[in-house]
């Protein structure tokens, strides 16, 4: 009977280690592999800016080389950074659109299948979405030739309102798109982190994004003696993740400061196996979607 889901790991999750120069991004598949026993990764694009200009790719033979060699597989990219797609100037969300076609080329070939993107505009709720909407799906006829997925993850402002990037998903209408919910990014304004109101319910937002979702990212950042998420109840997001039908990999995005990113990431993959082990009797794992 083959596992509930898999557990993957994102590179942000040691993003400290490597912005600080213990880790060379590049490392990244083996360290995985060695230290966590993880063979699936998410790269980060902002991970290799110490070491490689923007548009300078020429590391992608030496990382699939080191994916191969290790056995890890490369799943998705994340990007950031590459201009907003929802710019309310067309030749701002084309540029935007442009900026984010070497990447889908880089995931191709690192054999992944999907990159994780942003739907950042400005304006009314109604016309970011119709922005987005716009410079998202101009992407995914791009990448459609390549058989690759356009995933949005709820990282702030509207994006973090699942009824709102549901919706975007739907005004997109195109099969190359979809979501990367992740359990914690559910601030509506981070620089009102600290104000209740400011923050989505992020059991509902998950909900919402579910039907889209291609990729599902476990945040996590302090953790109780037990050994639970002090802020997310691991248990009931799975359900959730679950009942979807999802059945694909769950990567893991710690993102603490109370403990050391190695110790964080154990913690985190613990907690995703005990539930996973938790939950197999309720669920039938033949039916696969992800």
């Amino acid at each position: 009977m083959p596992p509930l889901f898999s557990i993957s790991l994102a590179q942000w999750s040691l993003h400290r280690m490597i912005f600080a120069g213990e880790l060379h991004p590049l490392d990244f598949p083996r360290f995985a592999k060695d230290t966590f026993g993880t063979d699936a990764v998410e790269f980060v694009n902002r991970c290799f800016k110490d070491h490689f200009a923007d548009d300078d790719l020429s590391y992608l033979p030496e990382l699939k080389q080191r994916c191969d060699d290790h056995g890890v597989k490369p799943l998705l990219y994340m990007i950031d950074r590459q201009g907003d797609l929802g710019d309310p100037a067309e030749s701002q969300r084309i540029r935007a659109v442009n900026n984010h076609r070497k990447w889908l080329e880089a995931v191709s070939y690192l054999g992944g299948h999907a990159i994780r993107v942003n739907a950042r505009s400005e304006g009314t709720r109604e016309e970011q979405a119709k922005l987005a909407a716009d410079g998202l799906r101009r992407l995914c006829e791009y990448a459609e030739p390549f058989g690759l997925s356009v995933l949005v993850e709820n990282h702030g402002g509207p994006s973090s309102d699942g009824a709102w990037l549901a919706g975007v998903m739907g005004a997109v209408d195109h099969p190359c798109c979809g979501t990367l919910p992740d359990f914690g990014n559910f601030c509506l304004d981070w620089n009102r982190r600290e104000d209740p109101a400011a923050w989505y319910d992020k059991y509902r937002g998950v909900e919402e994004l579910m039907p889209f979702a291609r990729a599902v990212s476990a945040k996590s950042g302090t953790f109780t003696p037990d050994g639970d998420e002090r802020t997310i109840d691991y248990g009931r997001m799975l359900r959730i993740v679950l009942d979807a039908g999802f059945r694909g990999h769950i990567g893991i995005e710690f993102e603490g400061d109370e403990t050391g990113e190695r110790d964080g990431v154990r913690r985190t993959l613990r907690l995703l196996e005990r539930w996973r082990d938790a939950l197999a009797p309720e669920y039938d794992a033949e039916e696969v979607r992800g």
